[in-house]
């Protein structure tokens, strides 16, 4: 049997937070120190997704956790919809259950765009600020060409789990295919394990046909307070447009990133840099 058809090991541990369904969360970094950094994966992402960025994170005092949403990772499979709502609320709860009572800086990367709005109406006065890293925009599904191209991408991640179920994406998964973040060491079998499982692609293809719902929630859920601190971190878009409408003066652009490696060894340390300029902005 290869090695990566079973699971690995997990690193961080496995918490009930209803009815025996299990989440999976790491944390990293001082126990004492605040703010606790909440890191959101995009997109068929789990906690591996950030083993660098939490590395950089504890070297600079800062405590985080990154924990894989339900039916991804080492996560028990969750029940649909797997739309924003529900996995804010799933968020929520973990969060409880583990007596973790903020103050929090959301940190989210691609798809956790759709996410953050609703992580902020579920915990306002707990928040410090967010750093969203090449982040979703969710009034960007308005757009008739990008509903489409989302529904596109939602029939290539269906025939993604199926491909998994049929053990079609593990030898991709051998050849490294499916961490293009670049994390080395144990989160990189886990990155490589996760691309070929079937249970993982199933649980990352719901959320994915979830996502013109998820920009919904968000959208109706309104924008960030204008007094909280916000700043993107961009994968070398000079002259794009900025997220949520940002000024220069809160978006760090990345030349030489892309939408992957700016959470791996390479780009890393931007991310750190930004979690600790909305950490000082909150403070002054």
């Amino acid at each position: 049997m290869s090695v990566l058809s079973a699971a690995p090991a997990p690193r961080g541990r496995l918490v009930e937070i209803e009815g025996g369904r299990r989440l999976h969360v790491r944390f990293a970094g001082p126990l004492d120190a605040t703010p606790l950094v909440v890191l959101e994966a995009g997109a068929f992402g789990f906690s591996a997704d950030w083993e660098t960025v939490q590395d950089g994170l504890a070297s600079a005092g800062f405590r985080s956790m990154a924990y894989d949403r339900g039916g991804l990772g080492f996560s028990d499979p969750a029940p649909p919809p797997r739309d924003a709502a529900a996995i804010a609320a799933d968020l929520e709860l973990l969060l409880q259950v583990l007596g973790e009572n903020g103050p929090f800086i959301y940190c989210g990367h691609s798809m956790a765009g759709l996410h953050a709005p609703l992580f902020a109406a579920r915990h306002a006065g707990r928040l410090v600020g967010f750093v969203l890293v090449d982040a979703s925009r969710p009034e960007a599904t308005q757009s008739p060409s990008l509903a489409r191209a989302i529904g596109a991408f939602a029939l290539l991640c269906r025939a993604a789990a199926t491909g998994a179920w049929l053990g079609l994406l593990r030898p991709l998964a051998m050849l490294g295919v499916g961490n293009a973040i670049g994390v080395k060491g144990a989160a990189d079998l886990e990155k490589r394990w996760a691309f070929g499982d079937a249970r993982h692609n199933h649980g990352a293809a719901l959320e994915v046909e979830a996502w013109i719902p998820s920009a919904q929630q968000a959208l109706g859920v309104g924008a960030f307070d204008d007094d909280m601190p916000v700043m993107a971190v961009l994968a070398g878009r000079q002259g794009a447009t900025s997220p949520l409408g940002l000024k220069d003066g809160a978006v760090v652009r990345v030349e030489g990133a892309t939408h992957a490696s700016l959470l791996g060894p390479r780009f890393s340390d931007v991310i750190v840099s930004t979690v600790a300029r909305v950490r000082d902005a909150a403070r002054a």
